[in-house]
């Protein structure tokens, strides 16, 4: 056995020894001797036992671990430790920039288990405030989260966005009199991308690969013929084929779709001819022109081919923004600057804040004192501002018996109420939707948060019984969120037509923590549209004149 497996065990030892707070002097000890395996001259596997001991900086106590380690290829010490320590803090042990110490406040005092937590809370500025931590280790801490995930080759939509709307616009640039479009799952606004492909229609393919060639637009480049791969400067991989312009459309078509769409789309039009428009080949077949972001999979066939499509929500049909966050709990902006921005900057008619209920410690989740006060600021500014009101929201935890976070006095004093589960999210399949179904039967209740608390590419999120939980809304009057964030997404977009079938409306619901974070809005758009939402079916796509009625008659019920 070489030095470096053994030198690295010892290393993961003495970190979650200090993880525990055990003895300093034993885990400066085990890190010691760490080192020096690591720099040895000789393989110490080859040693005995009574040789290890005499080696400087071992000792007889560590001796005993290297040796228990080659003969067993464990430690039983080690192994006790780790069955103590949640996975995700373990794998937290190997991101540059923070120890056992770091590691340690984030999980006992901010609650964080999973690299993907970690990164969520980065991102909504909760790690500055925490001790020994500062705004450049919370930067430092997402950048190096973000190229683990790139090094996965799986990227968010909202990270390649920019990067690839960039692309495109130099090729276009390049190429000004070719036919350019993305495909496959870019162009599908797919929430994980894997591979960015782009189709170029050009009668001029050796000169179009010399110049893409010559442009140093990516990395790695290689060419096959028809198809220039490589990677960007984020490291996403980059297919970009070329056609015939007069098979640009068709081959637009054909790899636009998922194998499922085209399947079903070929059973009413067997062949395709070269056509001068997308919208050609839908007409062919006697279907209404299918939106690129609805081409996953068979559903929306039938509704194009009986005209009955829906007409997709768009960032310019959403009216207000609800479920979002304050310096009152863990945002970064003030009450009056979250209102003025939606106001000022997004022309909206109203702000619902839902800061976090009193169970998470860990967001400075309010007391029902500082709910009054918070209430008592809100009355304060929706005299001093026109034309725009800021509803009283709360984000309370769901318990873990599918309580409310306060008592019945308190929840009524609030215009609405988002439910959100944030704890416990490893119950089983019928339990946690007991659980969730129980916050939703909840009078007080007006909207589902985040049903599942998954985080992509890092967090699953609760297992449900999908259908009980949405028809428990239905039952209920209860709005089920989408949260824009696009590290959730969530509901997911694949469960939207289920609930609007069942006449449940869905909200996009920022959940931001700053400013910036309305932003969001743009990405839980694209996703609800993906699920074929229309404004008349989402919550916050009513006027304020409409939801204050709607707020009113689910407290009068």
């Amino acid at each position: 056995m070489e030095n470096k497996p053994i030198a690295r065990t010892l290393r993961l030892l003495s970190q979650l020894m200090e993880l525990h707070d055990e003895n300093p002097f034993k885990i400066k000890s085990v890190a010691n001797a760490a080192f020096k395996v690591d720099k040895l001259p000789f393989q110490i596997a080859a040693k005995s036992l009574a040789e290890m001991e005499k080696i400087d900086g071992i000792g007889k106590s560590t001796a005993g671990k290297i040796q228990e380690f080659i003969e067993t290829g464990h430690i039983t010490e080690l192994q006790t430790l780790l069955e103590q320590t949640p996975e995700g803090i373990v794998e937290m042990l190997g991101i540059k920039g923070i120890g056992p110490k770091k590691i340690v406040t984030i999980w006992k005092e901010l609650g964080i288990e999973t690299v993907g937590e970690l990164y969520y809370a980065c991102n909504e500025n909760r790690l500055i405030e925490a001790k020994g931590f500062g705004l450049k280790t919370q930067e430092d801490i997402a950048r190096v989260i973000e190229f683990k995930m790139a090094s996965n080759g799986k990227f968010l939509y909202a990270r390649v966005e920019a990067e690839a709307n960039e692309l495109l616009r130099k090729l276009k640039e390049l190429l000004p009199a070719a036919l350019l479009s993305f495909t496959r799952e870019y162009r599908r606004c797919c929430e994980i991308i894997e591979n960015l492909s782009i189709l170029i229609g050009t009668d001029e393919p050796d000169k179009t690969i010399e110049l893409i060639g010559g442009a140093s637009m990516l990395n790695d480049l290689l060419n096959t013929g028809t198809v220039i791969s490589g990677r960007s400067a984020n490291g996403l991989s980059v297919n970009i084929k070329l056609v015939r312009s007069n098979l640009f459309y068709k081959e637009l078509f054909l790899q636009t779709g998922t194998e499922e769409f085209n399947q079903a789309f070929s059973l009413r039009l067997p062949s395709i001819d070269e056509t001068l428009s997308e919208e050609a080949i839908f007409e062919q077949a006697g279907f209404d022109f299918i939106l690129a972001e609805l081409r996953e999979d068979s559903t929306f066939i039938a509704k194009a081919a009986s005209h009955t499509l829906p007409k997709l929500i768009t960032y310019a049909d959403l009216k207000g923004t609800l479920h979002n966050h304050s310096t009152w709990s863990d945002g970064v902006n003030t009450l009056e600057e979250m209102a003025l921005y939606c106001r000022d900057n997004l022309k909206l008619q109203y702000l619902g804040m839902c800061d976090h209920s009193r169970s998470a410690f860990y967001a400075s989740g309010l007391s029902i004192e500082k709910v009054l006060q918070q209430q008592e600021e809100i009355d304060s500014l929706n005299r001093k501002l026109s034309n725009f009101l800021i509803f009283k929201g709360i984000e309370s935890d769901i318990l873990n018996d599918g309580s409310l976070d306060y008592p019945d006095e308190i929840l009524q004093r609030f215009d609405f109420i988002v439910a959100s589960v944030h704890s416990n999210l490893k119950m089983d399949k019928k339990k946690a939707t007991a659980r969730v179904i129980k916050a939703v039967e909840n009078p007080y209740t007006t909207i589902l948060g985040h049903p599942t608390g998954r985080l992509l590419l890092s967090r699953k999120g609760y297992d449900l019984d999908f259908k009980k939980v949405i028809d428990a809304c239905a039952s209920n009057g209860v709005v089920i969120e989408v949260n824009a964030n696009p590290l959730r997404l969530d509901l997911d977009w694949r469960w939207h037509q289920y609930a609007l079938e069942k006449g449940v409306m869905l909200s996009i619901n920022p959940d931001a923590h700053r400013t910036e974070g309305f932003l969001d809005m743009h990405y839980g758009i694209l996703a609800a549209r993906k699920g074929g939402l229309y404004k008349e079916m989402c919550l916050n796509a009513l006027t304020l004149a409409e939801i204050k009625k709607v707020f009113e008659l689910k407290k009068i019920k």
